[in-house]
């Protein structure tokens, strides 16, 4: 049986034949993305496109567009996945960062770097050990057109700042208060990794992860009340790297809310910046 006979004249065997596949492609896509491998998930999301309408492979297709730097073909992906689906809210507030970024950066841009994803493990919650921030002062959208959620994020000192550096591009800085504090522990020793969550116009969004901690530090907690936002999940079944500030909407697709269990538990959004670091008198007090 080919390919043509099962889309041109589906019996009930036929289609179920066509749903493994569509499965089997789905799982395929979502593979070449986590692997960060854009022209493999191209060439899958295609072929699952041409089995028929399917909203989440649009997405799929206009986030691996994206990485490759072809902007305006991403947008038309994220259109035909809203035509497709109205209350498609990924797609939507993409296709409004895209017009943003399409009239500063044009049609195309630099293709997203080998290694520029962080690691799931980033994004996992651990009290104590996980933080999160919003930058501040950011570069340019024609220099922003390529960093994306699930990005890795590269922080270094900078004088009395802490600079932010993503796919080779200075994305910003930590916000002060943040930055103060992990300084002092990164000065100690300790060191950090670091994951884009969200980006909106005007808005960039962190997780700060503690990944070493010099004995000096010991008993010294980098982030005294538990980080409890998230903004992303992996790219996972069903899903996309969550894109712009969907988390805000109760991580909209519901169908697949089971996914999160691949990776642990991921934080949800209620806490400011500002909570979120917030220290304790007793921590202040043993540094004092």
């Amino acid at each position: 049986m080919t390919f043509d006979s099962l889309t041109e004249s589906p019996g009930p065997s036929s289609a179920i034949t066509i749903t493994r596949l569509k499965r089997q492609l789905t799982e395929q896509a979502i593979a070449a993305a986590t692997a960060a491998d854009w022209s493999s998930a191209v060439e899958i999301n295609t072929r699952l496109l041409e089995l028929g309408p399917d909203s989440e492979a649009e997405n799929r297709m206009a986030k691996s567009l994206w990485e490759q730097g072809e902007l305006a073909t991403a947008r038309e992906h994220y259109q035909a996945a809203l035509a497709i689906d109205p209350t498609n809210r990924i797609a939507e507030r993409n296709i409004a960062r895209l017009r943003v970024l399409l009239a500063e950066a044009g049609r195309k841009t630099v293709p997203a770097r080998p290694g520029s994803k962080a690691p799931v493990s980033i994004f996992v919650e651990e009290t104590g050990k996980t933080g999160f921030a919003h930058l501040v002062d950011l570069a340019p959208a024609r220099e922003l057109a390529q960093v994306n959620p699930g990005d890795l994020v590269e922080l270094s000192p900078d004088g009395p700042r802490m600079r932010a550096t993503s796919n080779g591009t200075p994305v910003g800085y930590v916000e002060p208060r943040v930055a103060a504090r992990l300084l002092k522990l990164v000065a100690e020793g300790n060191k950090y990794a670091a994951g884009v969550t969200s980006l909106g116009d005007k808005d960039v969004r962190i997780i700060v992860r503690e990944i070493y901690q010099d004995p000096r530090n010991y008993g010294k907690v980098s982030f005294p009340t538990a980080a409890r936002v998230s903004d992303l999940r992996p790219y996972t079944k069903g899903t996309l790297v969550r894109e712009e500030m969907d988390m805000e909407d109760d991580l909209e697709l519901d169908e697949d809310d089971d996914e999160v269990g691949d990776i642990g538990s991921v934080l949800p959004v209620e806490v400011t910046a500002e909570e979120a670091f917030q220290d304790d008198a007793t921590d202040e007090e043993e540094e004092s």
